[in-house]
């Protein structure tokens, strides 16, 4: 948000929003900066920002939490985060009960193998047991998260935004590695929604530290409020394994539509078009008309998408590392540049 400079500019940015015509805006609070500890928040940018959407009558889809915890929480690995989460949840849904839509955790998934087993941000660890810890955290944290919201919101509507992925293995011997990550895919969504998961995935999970009495827990029942599915993609989401080990991009191979139908045949949710881009800023607008055709597609086969969503409003910096490391580099990404100039 500093990088790209949203603090500055933010009134222009919620401007640009209306002016292209756009109704309703995926948007994340700072989290960080609002939660100063147990049961302590600063509201000040959050209000500014917030009666804009309001008098500009844009309708939020509030992100609750992008990738990071404030400092005094420490990471995922703490068992209090979903306890002090879950308050601010209800904070956020008190202070502005206008607010309908909720994102409590983008990418719970990506958020959990990021930290916790690729080792780029927060913890770092990135043992099985780390990254098992990560998810039931996170997972608890967005379900306890939506209790609180749904107090407030009776008639809330969650709209999850996970990632949408696949590994291809073009070899005559299936590694166990990417076997079981073509699996781990659905990890989140099945603790989040009470799916049990693949027999493979709960032996791996009771290897790296879930109990019975925690699996059992989110066995128990979905979240309350209308629960939508939302499914990240971008071409780098797919990837192909070679014969001789090594992992490549493979650029919708599957595409949005395939992948996004195994999601909905597991779950049966409606689902949304949560995020995706190219950063290529000369093939946006064809990477824009194939996600739509997949949209259409999709909707046309009786399955109802009810949302689609380009990431971001403004051109990104550092976001093609994951902001793993402070290079500047410019992703043309965005509706605009960062001159808040439009894109093609």
């Amino acid at each position: 948000l500093e990088e790209c400079g949203h603090y500055e500019h933010w009134k222009k940015d919620l401007q640009l929003v209306q002016d292209i015509g756009l109704k309703v805006l995926r948007y994340g609070l700072p989290y960080y900066k609002i939660h100063k500890g147990p049961g302590e928040y600063d509201w000040e940018f959050a209000d500014q920002v917030m009666n804009e959407i309001q008098r500009l009558g844009i309708t939020p889809i509030l992100d609750l939490m992008h990738f990071g915890v404030p400092d005094w929480l420490g990471n995922y690995q703490n068992p209090e985060l979903p306890i002090h989460f879950a308050d601010y949840c209800g904070a956020v849904a008190e202070r502005y009960p206008w607010v309908r839509y909720y994102t409590p955790i983008n990418e719970i998934y990506v958020t959990a193998k990021f930290s916790a087993k690729d080792g780029v941000c927060n913890e770092q660890p990135t043992p099985d047991e780390a990254f098992v810890t990560a998810m039931k955290h996170l997972v608890a944290a967005s379900i306890i998260g939506n209790q609180q919201i749904a107090r407030h919101r009776p008639d809330c509507v969650i709209v999850q935004s996970e990632s949408a992925e696949f590994t291809h293995e073009l070899r005559a011997e299936h590694t166990h590695e990417v076997q079981l990550g073509n699996k781990l895919r659905f990890l989140s969504l099945d603790l989040l929604y009470a799916h049990h998961p693949d027999g493979d995935v709960c032996k791996y999970l009771r290897e790296n530290g879930l109990t019975q009495k925690e699996y059992d827990w989110f066995m128990a029942g979905e979240p309350p409020g209308y629960q939508i599915m939302g499914n990240d993609y971008y071409g780098r989401n797919e990837k192909i394994m070679l014969p001789d080990g090594s992992i490549q991009i493979s650029m919708d191979v599957l595409g949005w539509y395939n992948i996004t139908r195994d999601y909905y045949q597991r779950y049966k949710k409606p689902v949304m078009h949560t995020e995706t881009n190219v950063f290529d800023a000369k093939e946006g607008p064809t990477w824009l008309w194939k996600q739509w055709v997949n949209i259409l597609r999709m909707r046309k086969e009786g399955v109802p998408v009810l949302g689609f969503t380009w990431y971001s409003l403004i051109d990104q910096i550092d976001w093609d590392k994951g902001l793993a490391r402070k290079v500047g580099t410019v992703n043309p990404c965005g509706l605009f540049d960062l001159d808040r100039q439009p894109r093609p």
